[in-house]
């Protein structure tokens, strides 16, 4: 009977939302931020291995454009499989045991795909490392926002996905270095280390609070947030009172519930989000030096030339980091979307490869901007507690099926009409992206996740 009282006094009185978000940054929240971001800057950096790979197999003829095609569609299989798989056991199961479930994941195939006999073997890897991938950008994004204040959260949601991206960078530098000489099977053996090296470190990281407590294990909230507490006072830092709010009660919603009102419009907006920039990212992006062999340009400098352009991947998160909390997220998305389209239609008719990477490099920032604003920052607020990974994980699959189609179509297009008919593709995404945002969206900016939560009165 004490056990029961003791119990219930501590779910009246957790309030895991107004604690966490009068929290001062402190060091625990760099904690966080550097370990997320480790697995994710490993995650993107194995994505991205695939444009140099892909470039440097074709040119050995290890594979042609059709085998090369089938890795990129394997690699999305496996991370739509990944992101709804992801979505289910973390809300289920906790944001800690997915996240490191994943990393293992992804960092054992890379292992295994680096010592692949044929490209049939490669695949067959990169499927399974897809699962694990998949899964690592919807629990990592979904999971930062959740200890950050509103205030500032935009920004360290950005700053997730500057260290994420800048692998775009370090993957293609690093292939520029490495492939024309070692090969590419060291690609996948730095990931592998590297993942399993992460997995150990993170070991210790602590659960969200806000989803304990929207599973009712309210003891283990309270002792993370009290030591949270206790870590703020110890520096000093006095803390304001904790602001009235709403019982939580705990909340088991189905999946369907993200296809019902008042979900439904937010997993549509959602969808629409990933299944463009996945558009771009794929459908042009990685395929970047394939392009310029294509055209002409040997594999050192087709490397060369898609390095630099790989510099506007932390340029546009760093871009976000300096504005989402100012311009918001559903304005922002939209200014940015439409200067990517003017941007990309200039792209098809430059006349040199220098004007080329200048281009891509802008085209290039603003994709990665639209990643920082939309897929870390944007989708996470759109959903409760209690369905923000199956949501992140829904929206994710469909980018996913973007994703597997996108190769398959550049492969159609670019032999139709060359390098021009696969921008207006891309373009023609991020105009319906700009028509989705301004029927669907709202802005969440310096709001909280309680009060964006609009199943609380349901």
């Amino acid at each position: 009977m004490l056990d029961t009282v003791k119990d219930n006094l501590v779910q009246r009185t957790v309030s895991a939302g107004p604690r966490l978000d009068r929290l001062p940054i402190s060091p625990f929240h760099h904690r966080i931020l550097w370990l997320i971001g480790a697995g994710m800057f490993l995650d993107s950096f194995d994505i991205y291995l695939a444009g140099g790979v892909l470039g440097a197999l074709s040119a050995s003829g290890w594979s042609n454009m059709q085998q090369n095609a089938n890795f990129l569609t394997a690699t999305f299989i496996g991370m739509l499989i990944g992101a709804v798989m992801a979505g289910v056991l973390g809300d289920a199961h906790g944001r800690k045991f997915t996240y490191q479930f994943n990393l293992a994941v992804f960092g054992l195939a890379s292992l295994a795909g680096a010592a692949s006999p044929d490209m049939l073997w490669l695949i067959v890897c990169r499927f399974f490392m897809g699962l694990g991938l998949g899964a690592e950008i919807v629990v990592g994004y979904g999971t930062i926002g959740e200890f950050i204040p509103p205030a500032q959260r935009g920004k360290w949601c950005a700053y997730l996905s500057l260290i994420t991206n800048s692998a775009l960078f370090l993957s293609t530098l690093l292939g520029y270095l490495i492939i024309p000489h070692l090969g590419w099977r060291p690609m996948f053996t730095l990931v592998g280390i590297g993942a399993l090296v992460i997995w150990v470190l993170r070991r210790n990281m602590p659960e969200s609070p806000r989803w304990l407590e929207s599973k009712g294990r309210d003891a283990e909230a309270e002792q993370t947030l009290s030591r949270l507490e206790a870590e703020a006072a110890a520096r000093g830092v006095p803390l304001p009172p904790v602001e009235d709010q709403a019982d939580s009660p705990v909340r088991n919603t189905p999946m369907s519930r993200l296809f019902m009102p008042p979900l439904l419009r937010r997993t549509v907006l959602g969808i629409c989000v990933q299944v463009a920039i996945n558009m771009v990212i794929y459908g042009f992006i990685v395929w970047t030096p394939t392009f310029l062999m294509k055209q002409g340009i040997g594999l050192s400098s087709s490397l060369g030339y898609s390095t630099l352009m790989s510099l506007g991947g932390p340029a546009g998160a760093l871009i976000g980091v300096l504005v989402a909390d100012r311009i918001g997220r559903k304005n922002g998305m939209i200014i940015v979307s439409a200067l990517a389209c003017v941007i990309g239609y200039l792209y098809s008719r430059s006349g040199s490869v220098e004007m080329a990477t200048g281009l891509g490099f802008l085209l290039f920032t603003m994709t990665y901007l639209l990643v920082a604003l939309g897929v870390a920052t944007y989708l996470p607020e759109l959903f409760p507690t209690e369905s923000r990974m199956r949501g992140n994980g829904v929206c994710g699959a469909a980018g996913r099926l973007a994703g597997i189609f996108a190769p398959q179509i550049v492969v159609v297009v670019f032999a139709a009409g060359g390098i021009g008919n696969v921008l207006s593709v891309i373009v023609g995404a991020l105009v319906l992206l700009v028509v989705a945002l301004v029927t669907l969206g709202i802005e969440t900016n310096q709001r909280t996740l309680e009060e964006l939560d609009t199943t609380r009165s349901v």
